[in-house]
């Protein structure tokens, strides 16, 4: 005989893998889970919420993911889920998993350095290159492909590439 707390653990993990499923519509290599998006999955009897945070203030894939963790949790049998989206703690990219940062390397995208490294003491940010690894790379544009990325060059390679902005 399962116990009920045995029978929540299985619902709710359930439920966090279901949402952790759901890819980010701008960068569909990851997931909200590899992002540091989806922040808790809550039960209470067989209903479901799901917290998410958004990457910054007035992302526009926000109202899509939360669609698509509703429809991911309907899928995965969970009635009415809701999705609630909480602004504190801001997210920040140190959210970013080591997973998410070697999936975004390997489709091109630069991940974004640590919030604590010493680039910012001194106002220069290095960038490695994603496609060859050289760090001898140049800023082109504050603004790449999507509103969380610039866009960089590399200098060796001369190959251009998305960075990730720090948050």
């Amino acid at each position: 005989m399962v116990s009920v707390l045995e029978r929540d653990s299985e619902l709710r993990q359930r439920a966090w893998n279901a949402a952790a499923s759901v890819v980010d519509p701008e960068i569909p290599v990851l997931t909200i889970a590899d992002l540091g998006v989806l922040r808790e999955v809550a039960l209470d009897g067989d209903d479901v919420e799901v917290a998410i945070t958004p990457t910054y203030s007035g992302c526009p894939a926000m109202n899509m993911i939360a669609l698509e963790i509703e429809l991911a949790l309907e899928r995965a049998g969970f009635r009415r889920p809701k999705v609630r989206t909480v602004l504190s703690p801001a997210w920040t990219t140190d959210w970013i998993s080591e997973e998410g940062r070697c999936k975004l390397r390997a489709c091109g995208i630069a991940p974004p350095q640590p919030s604590n490294s010493r680039r910012a003491v001194f106002g220069e940010q290095a960038v490695a290159c994603p496609q060859c690894g050289s760090d001898k790379t140049e800023l082109l544009s504050e603004f790449g492909s999507t509103p969380c990325k610039a866009l960089w060059r590399c200098k060796a390679c001369r190959e251009p590439f998305d960075y990730f902005k720090c948050h």
